[in-house]
């Protein structure tokens, strides 16, 4: 039996509005310990890592690990009938081949409940090994989503450099080209607003920014991206959901010769 309840459906909301452009189909995974996902695009130029800790939920029960295939968008459709503040109550019986949401309302007047087919998904575990970064930077989410934004519309790759100065991100294309550099700055008076860099070594990498884009549709989840990169690596852009655990997508860098990761 899995059981598991959150206070306020919004999360799960926001969760899904993040992952569902870039996945269609994906297994979550249920164990004692958390609720996880992880899941390639379908360019399989990406990856979606998600995991949330069973200790942040207000009530969680899980027998045995389970493996529940959904379509994300199907799962979307349907917890967009949960009001932001309702109780969100997800049940699946362990040899079921379905799962159930239930809705209540805060004030406990409307209760509803959905039920979700499960699939069937062939998926691999990727071992995602812990790595030492030449580069971490910790930035305001809401100012990393309007960069990635705002570069959209001048090209189709960024390229992101990181100093002891700060970060540059940098596109061109047809109708000219974009430098926007965002300095190091903690010393303000909220801590979600700052910008902490973390250099091993200088590092300067281009991505595709439809992806960037994309993983950007998660800034509602954390008030603050953290970024890694390393030269040969994937960039990891992670989102850290406050006492619940984070949202993680990794995109590996354009090469000159090889521009297949900015098409479709």
């Amino acid at each position: 039996m899995f059981e598991a309840r959150l206070d306020q459906a919004v999360l799960l909301k926001k969760l899904l509005e993040a992952m569902k452009d870039l996945v269609n189909d994906a297994n979550f995974e249920c164990s004692p310990s958390a609720l996880s996902l992880q899941a390639m695009d379908t360019s399989h130029v990406a990856l979606v890592a998600m995991q949330l800790r069973s200790d942040g939920f207000a009530h969680f029960r899980c027998d045995r690990n389970l493996s529940m295939g959904m379509n994300l968008n199907n799962m979307s459709k349907c917890l967009k009938c949960a009001a932001n503040d309702d109780i969100i109550t997800l049940k699946a019986e362990d040899t079921g081949d379905s799962l159930t949401f239930l809705f209540e309302s805060a004030n406990q007047e409307r209760h509803s409940d959905f039920e979700l087919k499960l699939m069937d998904i062939d998926s691999e575990q990727l071992g995602i090994p812990d790595t030492e970064y030449s580069a971490t930077v910790k930035m305001p989410s809401g100012e990393f989503q309007r960069i990635a934004k705002d570069l959209g519309t001048i090209g189709d790759t960024v390229l992101m450099s990181v100093t002891k100065d700060g970060i540059k991100f940098s596109s061109s294309g047809d109708i000219g080209s974009a430098n926007i550099t965002v300095r190091q700055n903690t010393n303000v008076k909220d801590q979600e607003d700052a910008t902490v860099i973390d250099l091993q070594e200088p590092v300067s990498l281009s991505f595709a920014l439809k992806y960037i884009n994309s993983f950007a549709k998660a800034t509602p989840l954390s008030p603050q991206v953290i970024l890694r990169l390393s030269k040969d690596l994937p960039l990891v852009v992670e989102y850290r959901i406050q006492d619940m655990g984070h949202l993680s997508f990794y995109l590996a860098p354009k090469v000159d010769d090889e521009d297949e990761m900015g098409e479709e």
